[in-house]
């Protein structure tokens, strides 16, 4: 049977769904509920559903980060949303992340159902795939894995200072730490340190054209605890020193004034 899971932050919503549908009659049973996002996402891992059905509004809740995430690291799992958030961009981009149905609260027994079917068909669609098939396409540069990528580039840029982990990122992009590091090779070609490094090293050499700033002041400012690593990770991402960098920099704005 297909294993699901219903999230939605309104108790009475995730009753109706579970006793109102007749789910063996789908070859469907859940196997688990959750009133926020924090928990869906745990008995998510706990489980690995084959479908869900989730509100995308809930507190403490980026949506599309999550439908993103489930989608990246899960392509098989069926998910529909069903939600009181009415935006049609939004709704856009859920759909083009790979969601089967983006249902409107107060949704009919009609919709629900046919969001099921829906669900269930395309479920046993890949089940006709063979085990080969599927590893030979696993789908890393899809859209959802792009969303994925594009967040955590987000959020390192915005956090390069402090001393962030993978883990930390790959949780506020709603995916494993393995497939996130995943991504980021796929598609950046480098690891996680190397991509915090050379956002912290492309920060230092705009601070490096302020002659009044000390090096090892930029050095701190841009996340690194300890000259000496600076200076390493400098030297291999630029090609020079972070001095001789500076002092290219002074030569050239010298020539310009002449």
């Amino acid at each position: 049977m297909y294993k699901v899971v219903i999230i939605d932050d309104e108790p009475i919503i995730v009753e109706g769904i579970s006793r109102m549908i007749k789910w063996d009659q789908f070859d469907c049973k859940i196997v688990a509920t959750a009133n926020d996002g924090i928990e869906g996402a745990q008995v998510i891992r706990k489980h690995c559903p084959d479908m869900i059905i989730t509100d995308i509004s809930m507190p403490d809740l980026d949506g599309l980060s999550m439908v993103a995430g489930l989608k990246s690291e899960f392509p098989d799992m069926e998910i529909s949303i069903l939600t009181g958030y009415r935006k049609f961009e939004y709704a856009q981009r859920a759909i083009r992340l790979g969601i089967t149905r983006f249902l409107l609260k107060p949704s009919n027994m009609e919709e629900l159902v046919e969001a099921i079917n829906a669900m269930t068909a395309n479920l046993q669609a890949k089940g006709l795939r063979s085990e080969e098939e599927k590893e030979d396409n696993e789908p890393l540069d899809n859209e959802a894995s792009n969303f994925i990528v594009n967040n955590a580039m987000k959020y390192i840029e915005q956090n390069y200072l402090h001393k962030i982990s993978l883990s930390e990122v790959a949780e506020k992009t709603y995916v494993s730490q393995w497939h996130l590091s995943k991504l980021l090779n796929r598609h950046l070609g480098q690891n996680f340190s190397e991509i915090l490094n050379s956002v912290r090293i492309k920060e230092a050499q705009k601070l490096l054209r302020d002659p009044s700033l000390r090096i090892g002041d930029i050095a701190e400012r841009v996340g690194f605890i300890d000259m000496a690593h600076f200076s390493r990770v400098f030297k291999k991402n630029v090609g020079v020193s972070a001095n001789e960098y500076r002092n290219t920099i002074s030569q050239k704005n010298i020539e310009r004034t002449k």
